[in-house]
């Protein structure tokens, strides 16, 4: 791998980590179709370590209240002062929120090695970037929502989180097809963006933590890790900016704009595959 290898998959990952494009489905046609598949798998896991960085960056703040407000509720629970009782706050109930929409995911590690098969076929990514398409569309077609964390319910989250399990296959975005379920359930475009992003910190740490085993036994060649950090930080920044164009356009209703691309790369993939 070289260094500008490293900055093109950094900056696929960063971008399409977030935008509702598939970053597995990009990264994978990149490698089938242009040459540029790279098999380090520790290097894969700095790069989702890189996106994951870029959630904590832009949502550190509502990351801190959350952790507060919940250890809080936690220690009123276990106070001996039986009179000290603190209610739900938003942020307690988004924790219980993320949680519920996680556990899906647990049905995703049984079929794991199979979903991977699919990252070699460009003919079954092509035709989930088009089913991708479809969903953006219709995305920005439903009426705007008012459900925030207040009020969304733990159904909401297992539902979006269901979908969230469904689009691990190649070629699904992850965060389009749960911020269009989250605006289907009724969602605020902006909470539904902000849902669905800090959602992600446990499945990409929790996909993460299933690969380290594989990363350990690769090895770690002292020459590569400058290569492996440039590609690390660059999925980092390019992420810290895809998220802020996602909650710019999901909020001005602009979203379905990203289908006409799904589709046009999905075409082009199905096309070159059968020719």
């Amino acid at each position: 791998m070289t260094y500008l290898t490293s900055a093109i998959l950094g900056l696929v990952q960063g971008v399409a980590e977030f935008l509702p494009i598939s970053s597995s489905g990009h990264l994978s046609l990149m490698g089938n179709l242009l040459g540029l598949a790279q098999d380090d798998i520790l290097f894969e896991v700095l790069l989702h370590l890189g996106t994951l960085a870029a959630v904590f960056v832009v949502y550190w703040q509502d990351i801190v209240d959350m952790v507060r407000d919940f250890f809080g509720i936690l220690g009123s629970l276990f106070s001996r002062n039986r009179r000290v009782r603190v209610s739900p706050s938003a942020n307690t109930r988004m924790v219980f929120m993320i949680i519920v929409a996680t556990l899906p995911l647990v049905l995703v590690i049984p079929v794991k090695d199979y979903v991977e098969t699919f990252y070699g076929s460009t003919l079954f990514i092509g035709c989930a970037l088009l089913v991708t398409g479809i969903i953006l569309f219709f995305s920005d077609r439903i009426a705007q929502g008012r459900k925030t964390a207040r009020t969304a319910t733990m159904l909401d989250a297992l539902i979006v989180g269901l979908g969230q399990a469904v689009a691990v296959v190649p070629g699904l975005s992850r965060s389009g097809t749960t911020i269009s379920i989250g605006m289907m359930r009724g969602f605020d475009r902006k909470f539904a963006v902000r849902f669905s992003f800090l959602m992600s910190i446990p499945a990409i740490f929790g996909a993460n933590i299933l690969e380290v085993g594989a990363a350990v036994k690769a090895g770690l060649h002292a020459e590569m890790i400058p290569i492996y950090i440039l590609g690390m930080l660059i999925s980092m920044v390019s992420g810290y900016f895809a998220i802020k164009l996602v909650n710019l356009l999901a909020t001005k209703g602009k979203f379905g704009l990203f289908a006409y691309y799904c589709w046009a790369v999905g075409i082009v993939a199905i096309v070159v595959t059968l020719i």
